[in-house]
């Protein structure tokens, strides 16, 4: 039984060494002449610190009389007796010398430069580590911003906007923690445990070897504890996710959360998710700050172990041992509980940390299916026409969204696409872009498969004005200009002009620097929508992607709104997601869709003659 929990135990730890070395392979090469120069002043830090110990003790026997004055010199060699034997020489020189209150004087202040390179050397390694720290954590969001602008858009209807957020805050924020601790675990605290035991070693090999035996022990104990935190931190940040998902959606939908009175239902649902986190936090928290006791206890009852064999090994005088230098050994053992302890401590962090790399690399190592080909070619102009051929999707498996669909879009045309929600009209126009991949068939642009185009270049040729247009936390100016590298003052108010935005921006306290808050929340819809539209101008695309722009605008800014989409389709190849039907009475081309199917298509008076479904969709929006 014994023998499987020693195991265990091992497996355990050569686990976390394979977890700590996979952090330093992934975060830290970047900085490595950094760490390389915090590995170095941790030496330097262990050295000073342990020779100010080793060398006061036997100096003050000199001093104050303890220990008989020295006066003859040995060869030198790296042993215990000879280098106590020639410090004790040289302490009573100076002793005969200036007298014992003088010398007192000059060890204090050796002891006070001593300590000042120990500690001058310990800032010098914290101050590379937080370079180190700050570093991967800037690197790291870095990442997972940049994957989060490549990764397809099937993969966030999977994911909570709030979790994702997590991921990026908080989850960071653990890793830096398992960073640090890591490079402790790793440099500083094996280096201080391996100059501190040599030291040990030279003072007295026997209580060393009883030392090393005490330690494993006590350290096993300790590691025990933390077996079961990595599982319990994973829940805390997952239920953090949910918390913070929790916030944005209530934030989004305050307005509807009154409406409904939905207050109380809102405030209770989010107090269980409260309490369910405090109960998480609750029992983590309980078991790392069970850690610093446990360690001090066993530390106690090593300290008491060692005092009671090393002052045996005086008593018995088979050892070199003297009682100062006794004391000082005791002093460098209790120098090395600290960082012993420490591993514990770095354990809980590693262990933490670890729980969210595997919440972070759901993000970093997802897998983005919709991506360019390796050999992609690039596409600079549109000349011809967009061909959908026999174009199958669904979302998944159970459900296909768009069946067996074929549709040819001649250059300069207007195609308007109509049909009940969820019928597939958005989704249709979603696939020329790549947002989505179709699942059989293809579409193609001037006879090229877009799936063999760069999508960079195949967006270029694009300009979308969405429902609900999506606007950032920017000046007007920012807005309308997003996206494009090259855009002047001229060229930005010109876009403004053709989409009926210029005025109303001009009685603005700032005009075109004006921030328009989160989402645009500052301006009316129809203001959002001008906006939206002066930015679609700018980019000037030669293939227009329009849904539905003036659904849910009022009269007035629906005129404004609609003059300003027919200056912005002149001249343009357009395909418009249409809910209200008079607005695209002039439409080159009408589909018709029905569960996935495009099944009637014409111009505004074929379909009327047919007296079909367009027909009924007519009649209903006309009563």
């Amino acid at each position: 039984m014994k023998a499987g929990v020693v195991k265990s135990q091992l497996f355990l730890n050569f686990l976390l060494m394979k977890d700590i070395l996979n952090l330093f392979r992934r975060f830290v090469p970047p900085y490595k002449w950094k760490m390389v120069k915090n590995i170095l002043f941790n030496l330097l830090h262990s050295i000073s610190g342990g020779a100010s110990f080793v060398l006061i003790m036997p100096v003050l026997g000199i001093i104050f009389g303890t220990q008989k004055d020295v006066i003859t010199l040995m060869n030198w060699e790296i042993t215990s007796e000879v280098l106590q034997h020639n410090l004790s020489y040289y302490v009573t020189q100076i002793k005969l010398e200036y007298g014992q209150a003088s010398t007192l004087l000059i060890i204090g202040l050796f002891m006070v430069v001593m300590v000042l390179f120990k500690t001058g050397f310990a800032y010098l390694a914290a101050y590379e580590m937080i370079f180190i720290s700050n570093g991967v954590v800037r690197d790291l969001r870095i990442q997972i911003y940049k994957k989060i602008l490549q990764l397809p858009l099937p993969f966030f209807s999977d994911e909570k906007k709030g979790d994702i957020i997590t991921r990026i805050t908080s989850d960071v924020q653990e890793v830096q923690a398992s960073v640090m601790s890591s490079l402790n675990m790793l440099f500083k605290n094996p280096i201080i445990i391996i100059v501190y035991l040599s030291m040990m070693v030279i003072m007295s090999w026997q209580l060393t070897v009883f030392v090393f035996v005490l330690l494993p022990i006590a350290g096993g104990i300790i590691g025990k504890i933390g077996k079961t935190l990595k599982k319990k931190s994973l829940e805390g940040q997952n239920k953090m996710g949910v918390i913070l998902s929790n916030i944005e959606e209530t934030l989004s939908g305050l307005r509807i959360i009154k409406a409904f009175n939905a207050e109380k239902q809102m405030n209770s649902n989010f107090g269980n998710d409260a309490n369910q986190y405090r109960r998480i936090m609750n029992k983590l928290m309980r078991r790392r700050e069970l850690a610093h006791p446990m360690s001090e206890f066993l530390g106690t009852i090593v300290i008491v172990i060692v005092l009671w064999y090393g002052g045996s090994l005086i008593l018995s005088d088979h050892s070199a041992l003297t009682p100062q230098s006794f004391i000082a050994y005791l002093i460098l053992f209790y120098s090395i509980i600290n960082p012993a302890k420490q591993f514990t401590n770095a354990l809980y962090s590693v262990q933490k940390g670890m729980a969210s790399i595997e919440r972070i690399d759901k993000i970093l190592l997802a897998d983005s299916k919709i991506k360019d080909k390796d050999d992609a070619s690039e596409i600079t102009e549109f000349n011809n026409k967009i061909e959908y051929r026999n174009v199958d999707f669904s979302y998944n498996k159970s459900k296909r969204v768009l069946k067996n669909i074929n549709l040819e879009i001649n250059k300069g045309k207007i195609i308007a696409l109509v049909g009940q929600s969820g019928s597939g009209k958005s989704t249709l126009v979603d696939l020329l872009p790549r947002f989505y991949d179709v699942e059989n068939g293809g579409i193609y642009i001037d006879g090229k498969n877009i799936k063999d185009l760069r999508m960079t270049s195949l967006r270029d040729l694009m300009g979308n004005v969405n429902q609900d247009p999506i606007l950032f936390n920017d000046s007007i100016y920012n807005n309308i200009a997003f996206g494009s590298k090259t855009a002047s003052k001229e060229d930005v108010e010109n876009a403004a002009r053709i989409a009926n935005a210029h005025d109303f921006i001009m009685e603005m306290d700032k005009g075109y620097d004006t921030n328009i808050g989160d989402r645009g929340g500052k301006l009316s819809g129809g203001q959002r929508q001008r906006i939206s539209i002066a930015r679609a101008i700018l980019k000037n695309p030669p293939i227009l992607i329009l849904d539905e722009a003036t659904s849910a605008l009022d009269t007035e800014s629906e005129k404004l709104v609609q003059d300003a989409l027919y200056k912005l389709m002149e001249n343009r190849t357009s395909v418009v997601i249409a809910h209200r039907l008079s607005t695209i009475k002039n439409a080159d081309e009408i589909c018709v869709f029905h569960e996935g199917e495009i099944i009637e298509r014409g111009t505004h008076n074929e379909l009327m003659e047919l007296n079909g479904n367009y027909k009924k969709l007519q009649d209903m929006q006309s009563f």
